[in-house]
C-alpha cells in the first residue's frame, strides 16, 4: 500500500479548486517511485485542459530516506484547447487565481495551478508552482493558450 496517494486524497480533497483526474502513471526506480499525470480541466474556462507530472514517493523511499509527509514539489504543465473555449467569469487581475491546488506535505507545502489573463496578447497563462509556507520555491513550470479569433 502506497503512502503518498493517501496522503495527497486525503488533503487535496479541501484544498481543489477544479478536480483532477489521474491518466498516466509511470514508475521511475525499482523502490517503487512514480510519475503521476493528472488531467485538470480550468472550471471557469470551457475547453481548456491542462496536464500536470509530478512526482510520487513510495512508501519505500519514505522508509529509507525519512521525512515520511513530504513529497517534492518539481511538476510539469501542458494546457490545450481541447474543445470550444468559453471563459467565464475568471479573475483578471495580474496575480490571477488559483485553479487547482493540492498539498504536497501535511501543512507546508502545495502544488498550484494558476490561471493569469495576457488581455493584450489574449493568451491564457497557466503556472504550476510550489508554495512552501517557510520558504519560497522556484520550482515551476508555465504553459499558455492563446486564443484567436476567426477571420484574424
Amino acid at each position: 500500500m502506497r503512502v503518498a496517494p493517501l496522503i495527497c486524497v486525503g488533503l487535496s480533497a479541501f484544498a481543489s479548486s477544479a478536480a483532477a483526474e489521474q491518466v498516466g502513471e509511470v514508475g521511475v526506480d525499482w523502490t517503487g517511485n512514480d510519475v503521476v499525470i493528472e488531467a485538470i480541466a480550468d472550471p471557469k474556462v470551457e475547453g481548456v485542459t491542462c496536464h500536470v507530472a509530478y512526482f510520487s514517493r513510495s512508501l519505500i523511499d519514505r522508509v529509507s530516506k525519512g521525512n515520511w509527509f513530504e513529497d517534492p514539489s518539481n511538476a510539469s504543465i501542458a494546457c490545450r484547447q481541447t474543445g470550444p473555449i468559453k471563459i467565464g467569469d475568471i479573475d483578471r487581475d495580474e496575480s490571477g487565481e488559483d485553479v487547482f491546488r493540492t498539498s504536497r506535505s501535511i501543512i507546508l507545502k502545495s502544488l498550484r495551478v494558476k490561471r493569469i489573463w495576457d488581455e493584450k496578447n489574449q493568451t491564457l497563462i497557466y503556472l504550476a508552482h510550489a508554495a512552501e509556507l517557510t520558504d519560497g520555491s522556484a520550482k515551476l513550470s508555465i504553459s499558455t493558450v492563446p486564443l484567436y479569433q476567426a477571420g484574424h
